[in-house]
């Protein structure tokens, strides 16, 4: 009997356990699968609701691609997305060709130095006479900088530069990871830094690569000190040149620390050197205190937001915090000895005795950090807090309310619509603070709320420049073999990438993109791109229609629309777009057009559209052969290579292709 009653103790318990695990089990598989999608409440079908996933969270739909997300589900599709880990091993194979895109800063830094410094580096090694330096218009002078630079493996900075861009348009196109890299570019807009600023630029690469696309779908307190710690971002705003009083400092040491981490490469003779670092000491004299730069653009732009509740003094105690936040030497960037002490375990452990911090590229030193008290939106720093404080205060920052308030409505703006309702940012910004600022799961709240769905979000955000782009060539299953050649035609039509020089980022809303010069350029765009005549980039029309050809150029405009924009009502679309196919002259009218078009004041996207949609019909009208021998024209010739690459042009460059 006692067996029985322990054996039934014991099955009961292991009952209660089982239904506990159950339910943590039940729990945790609930979770993982929690967001079901309600866009049949928006009466929308599943390849509908697929169509709106793709146009939201993917630089374009592909080809097949709505069946695909239909076959799996679109909540799967979401979550596998989320998870950014789908084979890209053919993508991988291409980038392996932009060797740079590997590169660290150090290695970078060694073998692209500036025109000056291997002006000097060549000059020390003899090879260039010093005399002969200011003679630059020598074409034996530049052919001898030219060996000299293929002699020693050195590159010119233009050459990273155009690997950098390489690079980010055959991920945009090709990865199978799409919203990863559609969140890298958001990412990187957030926290722009620019190649028009000289001494971030060669960074640039490393930061969107280790600092953006790493941690793109991670946290937000470690993205943001991932951009802070970066230095792009310490070059670009300027926060390693600021310092502030440490009454425990050592002036000779922290001098030679923070000059250190300014440097530019020795080289030449000793007299040489010696005169480049006096200049360098009374430069750096002058540039001597406190920098508010970052600590202003990292509460009005990164977290908190221009209404965030932060003063002006609240800036200049939070610059304060940030003080001897600076760059690590390197190799061709800075002076060598301090480099070889920080890469000397001993050396390097007595210096993080006295408060330095070395984190890869990253170089914390305190004898340049304000050790004073400071007080930022009410919260407490110091004294002698060192490096720790600048990471509180940042962690502080990535956990405010209206971080959560200011983040979560530019991550609506992006993937919704360019005025969210507050209802959804509010749902957002709940889940921002309730999961520490988990990126995956603000996006799950946003994306299963039926403001997501809603069809006043549907199709309303205007692609930029370099989204048409990109979801051009997807959309025409195109070839690129010189990416290079559609970011010529990404600047043309307004949007220079890595070049924006202000903090704020490219803007993103409809608005700014869209004007009659920027329309006529999108129309260039799609006629050139459908009809070849972008070198590099090719694209098989006849093969997205399966090689059937279509009997008229009436014909062509409805089924390629529907093989370029599907699951849309596409009937006013394709009316206003007919007149368009009667013009043979079109495509050489509009790149006439685009040329003469000054930039005007930007309006709204659906009024510009219409304006532009009447506009092209009159001239179509007024400026073409007579409309029925045109079409009868086209009408017998079905198979004609011409026509059908003005049919898919007009198609491209519609204002309705514009919408996402």
């Amino acid at each position: 009997m006692k067996f029985s009653i322990r054996f039934l103790s014991f099955t009961f318990l292991m009952a209660v356990f089982g239904l506990l695990f159950s339910s943590f089990l039940n729990e945790d598989q609930a979770k993982s699968a929690a967001f079901k999608f309600p866009y049949k409440y928006a009466q929308l079908t599943e390849r509908q609701a697929a169509a709106h996933l793709l146009n939201r969270f993917t630089f374009g739909a592909t080809p097949g691609a709505i069946d695909a997300v239909v076959k799996i589900g679109p909540e799967k599709w979401f979550k596998q997305q989320l998870e950014a880990n789908l084979p890209d091993d053919s993508l991988n194979q291409i980038l392996n060709q932009y060797d740079a895109m590997k590169l660290s800063n150090t290695e970078i830094a060694a073998i692209y130095p500036k025109n000056g410094q291997i002006v000097r580096m060549a000059v020390k090694d003899g090879v260039i006479n010093k005399d002969s330096v200011n003679k630059t218009d020598s074409k034996a002078y530049k052919d001898q900088l030219a060996a000299y630079m293929q002699q020693k493996g050195l590159r010119q900075p233009q050459d990273l530069y155009k690997q950098l861009i390489n690079q980010k348009i055959m991920r945009a196109a090709y990865t199978q990871n799409q919203l990863q890299e559609v969140l890298t570019d958001f990412w990187f807009n957030h926290f722009n830094v620019s190649i028009t600023k000289n001494d971030c630029a060669d960074f640039i690469p490393v930061y969107e690569r280790d600092a953006i696309r790493a941690n793109a779908l991670g946290k937000f307190d470690q993205l943001l000190l991932a951009t802070a710690k970066s230095p792009a971002m310490l070059y670009y705003l300027d926060n390693f040149s600021s310092s502030g009083v440490n009454t425990k400092a050592n002036p000779p040491r922290a001098n030679m620390v923070r000059f250190a981490s300014q440097q530019t490469p020795a080289a030449g003779d000793s007299a040489m050197r010696q005169t480049q670092m006096l200049n360098k000491i009374k430069q750096a004299k002058k540039a001597q205190g406190l920098n508010e730069n970052y600590a202003r653009e990292v509460m009005e732009l990164h977290t908190l937001g221009v209404d965030g509740g932060y003063t002006q003094h609240d800036v200049t105690e939070a610059a304060r915090v940030l003080t001897g936040w600076a760059v690590s030497p390197m190799e061709n960037k800075a002076d060598g000895n301090m480099a070889q002490k920080l890469m000397n375990k001993d050396s390097e452990d007595k210096l993080a005795q006295r408060g330095f911090v070395h984190d890869g590229d990253f170089l914390f030193n305190p004898n340049r950090h304000d050790n004073g008290e400071k007080t930022v939106l009410g919260h407490h720093f110091g004294p002698d807090g060192g490096y720790d404080e600048g990471v509180q205060l940042l962690e502080m920052l990535a956990h405010h309310p209206s971080t959560a308030q200011f983040i979560c409505r530019k991550l609506a703006v992006r993937f919704v619509s360019d005025n969210p309702p507050k209802s959804l940012v509010d749902k957002m910004a709940k889940t921002f603070l309730k999961e520490d600022g988990d990126i995956k799961k603000v996006l799950t709240t946003m994306v299963s709320s039926p403001e997501f769905w809603s069809k006043n979000a549907l199709r309303e955000k205007t692609k930029s420049p370099f989204e048409l782009a990109i979801s051009s060539v997807r959309s025409l299953d195109a070839t690129i073999s010189q990416p290079y050649q559609l970011y010529n035609w990404i600047t043309k039509m307004g949007q220079k990438m890595y070049y924006y020089q202000a903090p704020t980022g490219f803007p993103d809303k409809g608005q700014y993109w869209i004007n009659t010069g920027a329309l006529l350029n999108r129309m260039n765009f799609g006629l050139a791109l459908a009809a070849n005549r972008i070198p590099g980039i090719q694209v098989d029309l006849a093969a997205l229609n399966n090689h059937h050809e279509p009997e008229s150029a009436q014909a062509a405009l409805v089924t390629y629309s529907n093989l370029i924009m599907p699951e849309r009502d596409l009937s006013q679309t394709i009316k206003r777009l007919t007149p368009m196919l009667e013009d043979p002259n079109l495509s050489k009218k509009v790149e006439a057009a685009t040329s003469k078009t000054a930039p005007v004041k930007p309006v709204e996207a659906t009024q510009q559209q219409m304006v532009f949609a009447d506009e092209a019909k009159k001239n179509t009208d007024k400026n073409s052969m007579p409309a029925n021998k045109t079409y009868v024209a086209m009408q017998s010739r079905p198979n004609n290579n011409s026509m059908l690459a003005q049919v898919v042009g007009v198609i491209v460059g519609s204002p309705e292709f514009q919408r996402r």
